[in-house]
């Protein structure tokens, strides 16, 4: 009765909805209220407010159950759309599982890519498309940009295409076509832009493809110029629901709106604290103004968290207060308190690293007071790539395992590469950028001129380069052997794609023909290099895959959406990964190292954007923390090696936000002063700019408020307290009086050996603290030691 708002509208429904709403629902069992409330809230737009942890996926999949249980929808009639095709498989899974079965009858639950490419297919004649257009890749993109670059006579040196991909990709974000660029981005790319961009279509469409950004703008050009087939889908898409609605772009939202421009009936599920994706066209106003676009809508907060423990909820909550531009909400959870935050300040980069490795140790050997952290259970989130060289140096010298996500992919290899080119050949005869991969691939003696003369052959007769080609040999244009190699990569090209309508024929053994047939395979097994044996291991890996798909426009079609990085690899390693690739994961503990003013918050995101960069940075450390279960450990250094350059470096402006009940001040083994230095900028080296001025002018990054407060009760403790202020800039051009392997004195560590010296920093193998770096006056030669 659960779908009836009281007993008289029960009893006045028909027999039938009766008897549905009466129906099990254990999907219903285990939701809280808040839960409960958006799954049995089905008509009219909703907004479920769900912060880090609060179960949203589960709300989100079972409001699509009730939607099938109750008979309130048919499968067809609900249009779910997540970012991820590993949130799609996730949702189809949990779906299926609550219903007891599997869910293939939902065609319409998938990515945003994956459900336009199936609307795009339908209706490409609308935008002057065949149904089996190509889909191509960024290197395929910027191929295709570099020959418009060229023939625009533009210098590629001065204005790389690869900066044009870039404002196009934007433009294409923003739902923009050619003729609709604003006058005030006129000036892009060197008032050339709209021009070239303007090319790029023409020629994409010539070649029968799009790219990922006219996934979505084709289909909303199409729901926006007919009318007829918008109402179409607005009728078939009776409930619309949406997932981490705060990452959508413009023309993410415009197509939102337009499908849901009937009935309403829309749920979007998202946390404007974790919009973070701002650089890549995400736009946090979507979620903002969603009661303004849709009135009347209903806000349901999820606000209990099943994640993290109270210390660490109420650190990040405490830090998401700064930002103005948020809808406001307070997690809680049920848990016990657990660790407090841990803070931690360090010399420079290397000596963070050092600790954390052996932090990591031994967490694994549960001897911090705390339970065993398996590797697995443990992550390292930075603000920027160039972070984690420290890390894997470190782990790779203390033979401690770890992965790095976001790494080298399989489907970015040369060989697979190559090898799809063939097969998207076969598919799409139009794929004019795929030919030109493979045409002479591997040698068929076709140089510079005869790939010239087909180009000039196709363009006259208006024919893509395989018919191009084959006008060129009929017409004895290219002779000789590599003619001869020509006329039978064209002819093969023909039976395979003829093959590849054999249901006799499975797509992997014509995978395997056309590898084979083509020489590609022969060419790897013929190199001597030592790369080759992998190379042709990783094709057959690639065929492998092909048995999960029902023919090779489907598999090439996976490939262009999915380019997830999964480890088979069974042994356990910490992982490795910025805050951006940390979005939707969640580790028992996390270490958050490089929290210092410049790069955390970025410099370059507030410089560019302002106050708005800087609410991203501080929602990217909201996002940051509450990827922590039960340990989350904040780091910052004094000095930082950033690109061979030595910076001083202030803590970040976050530590000061977070609350001091909910931190824990660690002091490191073993260095000056209780091991936080002090860090003075330095007016030619330091990383941090006018937007921090004023607390640069204070020369002292212990001089926070916050710092102070964290500081004194550090005190209480015992710890050791900073020492006066002194600037740590490293001096690289100064010469020290001290050379390798002198002996030495230290006040706090005893007596050394010189082994490293770089400017006034010397790095020391003491004979009881181990290896220490401590700038040069702090030492004293060991004759000088008075006794």
């Amino acid at each position: 009765m659960s779908s009836f708002d009281d007993m008289d509208a029960f009893e006045a429904a028909s027999l039938s909805s009766r008897a549905m709403a009466a129906r099990p629902m254990p999907y219903l069992d285990g939701l809280n209220p808040a839960q409960r409330e958006a799954v049995e809230n089905l008509d009219g737009p909703v907004l479920m407010l769900a912060g880090a942890g609060t179960g949203k996926t589960k709300a989100l999949t079972a409001r699509i159950v009730h939607l099938l249980n109750t008979g309130t929808a048919r499968p067809n009639e609900i249009l779910a759309v997540t970012f991820t095709n590993k949130a799609a498989r996730e949702m189809k899974n949990r779906v299926g599982g609550m219903l007891g079965q599997a869910i293939e009858g939902v065609p319409w639950l998938g990515t945003f890519h994956s459900i336009c490419v199936k609307l795009l297919r339908r209706h490409a004649e609308l935008v002057d498309l065949k149904s089996n257009f190509t889909i191509l890749d960024t290197d395929d993109q910027l191929r295709l940009l570099k020959q418009l670059v060229s023939a625009a006579g533009i210098d590629d040196k001065r204005w790389p295409a690869r900066q044009l991909l870039g404002v196009i990709d934007d433009w294409k974000n923003r739902a923009l076509t050619p003729d609709k660029v604003p006058a005030a981005d006129a000036g892009a790319y060197n008032h050339k832009g709209v021009k070239l961009y303007a090319q790029y279509q023409t020629r994409l469409r010539d070649l029968n493809a799009v790219d990922f950004g006219d996934l979505l703008l084709h289909v909303v050009t199409i729901f926006q110029t007919h009318p007829d087939v918008l109402q179409q889908y607005q009728r078939w898409f009776r409930y619309i629901m949406v997932d981490e609605y705060q990452d959508t772009n413009v023309a993410q939202y415009l197509w939102l709106r337009l499908l849901a421009g009937g009935h309403k009936n829309i749920c979007c599920v998202g946390d404007d604290d974790q919009s973070i994706y701002g650089w890549r066209g995400a736009e946090v106003g979507n979620i903002l103004r969603f009661e303004k676009d849709f009135p009347g809508a209903k806000v349901i907060r999820l606000e209990q968290n099943y994640r993290s423990t109270p210390h660490i909820l109420s650190a990040a909550a405490g830090v998401i207060r700064g930002n103005q531009g948020r809808l406001g909400k307070e997690l809680w959870t049920e848990t016990e308190d657990g660790e407090k935050v841990r803070l931690i300040g360090h010399w420079d980069g290397e000596e963070e690293a050092r600790w954390i490795g052996e932090e990591v140790e031994s967490m694994q050997r549960g001897t911090r007071g705390m339970r065993s952290y398996g590797l697995d259970e443990m992550a390292i989130l930075v603000r920027a790539s160039h972070q984690m060289r420290a890390f894997e140096d470190r782990f790779l010298t203390i033979g401690l395992p770890y992965r790095v996500i976001g790494g080298p992919r399989f489907y970015e290899r040369l060989e697979i590469r190559d090898a799809m080119a063939y097969f998207r050949v076969v598919v799409s005869p139009d794929d004019d950028l795929a030919f030109e991969r493979i045409v002479n691939t591997p040698k068929r003696g076709l140089g510079d001129k005869a790939r010239q003369t087909i180009q000039t052959v196709a363009r006259a007769n208006g024919v893509s380069l395989v018919e191009g080609s084959r006008l060129a040999v009929d017409g004895a244009m290219i002779k000789g052997k590599g003619g001869a190699h020509l006329r039978e990569l064209v002819e093969n090209l023909r039976r395979w794609g003829r093959m590849a309508g054999d249901a006799d024929l499975t797509h992997m053994e014509l995978a395997e023909i056309i590898l084979d047939e083509s020489g590609y395979t022969g060419m790897w097994q013929n190199d001597k290099t030592p790369e080759a044996p992998g190379r042709l291991e990783n094709l057959k890996e690639l065929v492998n895959q092909l048995e999960n798909f029902e023919n090779l426009q489907g598999f090439l079609e996976h490939v262009s959406l999915v380019m997830d990085n999964e480890s088979s690899d069974s042994e356990q390693k910490i992982s490795i990964m910025t805050l951006h690739a940390a979005k939707g994961l969640e580790f028992p503990a996390v270490f958050l190292p490089g929290w210092e003013d410049g790069l955390f918050p970025s410099q370059r995101s507030m410089d560019e954007t302002g106050l708005k960069g800087l609410e991203e940075e501080r929602r990217l450390a909201y996002v940051g923390i509450t990827r922590a279960e039960e340990v989350c450990t904040i780091s910052f250094v004094a000095n930082r090696r950033v690109f061979g350059q030595w910076q001083s470096a202030l803590p970040s402006r976050f530590i000061d936000e977070l609350p001091e009940d909910h931190v824990e001040v660690l002091t490191p083994p073993g260095l000056y002063g209780g091991g936080y230095g002090a860090a003075a900028p330095s007016g030619a080296q330091g990383a941090v700019k006018s937007n921090i001025e004023a607390r640069v002018a204070a020369a002292d990054g212990y001089n926070s408020p916050g710092w102070k407060r964290l500081q004194a009760r550090a005190g209480e403790r015992g710890m050791s307290q900073p020492k006066e202020t002194r600037n740590s800039v490293i001096d690289l051009d100064a010469v020290s009086s001290f050379t390798v392997g002198d002996r030495v004195f230290h006040q706090k560590f005893g007596y050394g050996a010189v082994i490293g010296i770089e400017g006034d920093k010397l790095e020391i193998d003491f004979e009881k603290a181990g290896q220490k770096k401590v700038v040069a006056r702090f030492i004293s030669a060991s004759d000088d030691v008075p006794f």
